[in-house]
């Protein structure tokens, strides 16, 4: 009996093997002599939808993509969407076949948020979006403007200690403070005067609705998952949202530009050039091939404040959090920089690039937790052959998992998943990786074409408001919480930001001086 069991086995196996080619060319006639990548199986009118229920997406496709390859195809309802989760994918998207890959998709969610112009997030691969990247990168987001713009960053830091100093010192003992709050609050104040040169009147509204405007655009709406459908178009809850959210999106911007033009009618004409001057006058020019209408201008302000100020606010609470939780990193981390500006009463931009194992903080941080960690979606314009042997079809939607790549233990070994800013200091697993486009082990603002113009002023930002608050203070856990217990869970989001803010007991070190 067992041995007739062994045969039938053997009979078995034999017969799956000889129809095994028969099998691959009937698949292949499915797909019209196609070869699309790999991924986990569908059920009908959803498609891929349920592997992604009850996990961040970029948790689940990292998983998803350790048991169907680097390079993955699923389907969101009729939305075929490519996901790259190595290095070589990710090269693959984001330099081989970058041309490709260029564009951005027009979801209903995206146009309806983007209907009274387009900037250089949103933007669709062609000579409107060439013309404004090359805004930002000659005019806006290059080296020169951000360095003379330092002066606002200064400030705003300063306000930033003095806001710490007040809310923990009284009544005694120190009491906890919402670090999360204020360096939301830091930043986009800093962001602001790069933008406008000042303070914004309706600040708090328009942090709210700066807020609400990135939760509608991380979503995907039924009308985006099955634009075909009229159904869909008709409930869909997300494309009302983000036509209400534009609605006041738009009469919020017309004050902020209205004040600005005030301001500098009273006089205020001899200050450093912020980026909205910058704008009017090359609208005024008229230097640029595309015009520059106040529908683009709105828009790209927009991008300014919405991804510099989610971004980097983001990244900087997980900076806290991470030294927090790792002591001796929260310590070495400290005693670099008050050596560094011993006899300083603030930290002044000058003294950042002397502090070297604060950059490997920032770099260890942004590794681990990559801002925006399926980056800005792609899309493949038309259907390419060949992306690591595969054939990826022309619409689908193109992410790159920057933040599996940046846990990846395959390139950076087996505590991939701690902190340990080391790494990245000579001889270790990231010595010579950086974020800047170049390493696709290491893809945080992303690469190519579609790269963040931003990081010169994301960078110096978040290296000043760290720097500013480990001179200043030193930080535990309220309570004597043991650092080990601090919550590290994500929030859902475009960001991946923390699902509860940090609340932080700080002890003042080095006096806050008064403004």
């Amino acid at each position: 009996m067992e041995q007739e069991l062994q045969s039938s086995h053997h009979y078995i196996f034999l017969v799956v093997i000889l129809l095994l080619p028969l099998l691959a060319v009937k698949l292949r006639r499915r797909n019209h002599g196609k070869n699309p990548p790999p991924g986990p199986w569908r059920l009908p009118v959803i498609g891929s939808l349920h592997h992604l229920v009850g996990a961040l997406p970029h948790r689940a496709m990292r998983d998803l993509a350790r048991r169907h390859g680097p390079l993955m195809l699923l389907r969101l309802g009729q939305l075929p969407v490519v996901v790259a989760s190595s290095p070589d994918a990710a090269r693959e998207v984001m330099r081989t076949h970058d041309a490709a890959f260029a564009t951005r998709p027009r979801t209903a969610t995206i146009r309806e948020l983007t209907r009274d112009g387009l900037g250089v997030a949103f933007a669709p691969h062609g000579e409107h979006w060439r013309q404004l990247r090359k805004l930002c990168v000659t005019e806006l987001l290059s080296a020169r403007r951000v360095r003379s713009l330092r002066r606002g960053r200064e400030a705003e830091a300063a306000n930033l200690v003095a806001s710490v100093a007040s809310l923990s010192s009284a009544p005694a003992p120190p009491k906890p403070v919402n670090v999360s709050a204020l360096l939301a609050t830091y930043v986009t104040d800093a962001i602001v005067r790069a933008v406008v040169g000042d303070r914004i009147s309706d600040r708090d509204a328009f942090l709210e609705k700066l807020d609400e405007g990135v939760k509608v655009a991380a979503g995907f709406s039924l009308a985006d998952v099955f634009p075909s459908s009229r159904l869909a178009r008709a409930f869909s809850g997300a494309a009302r949202r983000a036509q209400a959210h534009h609605r006041e999106m738009t009469r919020l911007m017309d004050g902020v530009i209205e004040e600005h033009r005030q301001r500098r009618a009273a006089g205020a004409g001899n200050e450093e050039e912020d980026l909205l001057d910058v704008l009017l006058r090359v609208q005024k020019e008229g230097s640029l091939q595309v015009p520059l209408d106040m529908g683009t201008i709105r828009a790209v302000i927009i991008d300014l404040f919405g991804a510099g100020s989610e971004t980097t606010a983001t990244t900087l609470q997980w900076a806290m959090a991470e030294l927090v939780r790792h002591p001796a990193a929260l310590r070495k981390a400290q005693a670099e920089v008050r050596r560094v500006l011993a006899g300083e009463s603030r930290v002044a931009e000058d003294a950042l690039p002397e502090l070297r194992y604060l950059q490997l903080v920032m770099k260890e941080t942004l590794r681990l937790h990559a801002a925006v960690p399926l980056l800005l979606p792609r899309e493949c314009q038309e259907e390419t052959r060949g992306v690591l042997g595969y054939d990826v079809p022309g619409g689908a939607m193109v992410l790159v998992n920057a933040w599996a790549i940046g846990r990846d233990a395959a390139i950076w070994g087996p505590d991939a998943e701690e902190f340990q800013p080391e790494r990245f200091e000579g001889g270790g697993a990231g010595a010579e990786v950086d974020f800047r486009g170049t390493d696709f082990e290491f893809v945080p603002f992303g690469a190519g074409r579609r790269i963040c113009p931003g990081i010169a002023l994301g960078l110096a930002v978040m290296e000043l408001g760290l720097a500013s608050l480990l001179f200043h203070f030193d930080w535990e856990l309220p309570g004597g919480a043991a650092p080990e217990e601090l919550d590290m869970a994500e929030g859902l989001g475009i960001s991946a930001r923390r699902k509860s803010d940090l609340w932080l007991q700080a002890t003042v070190r080095v006096p806050v001086p008064n403004i």
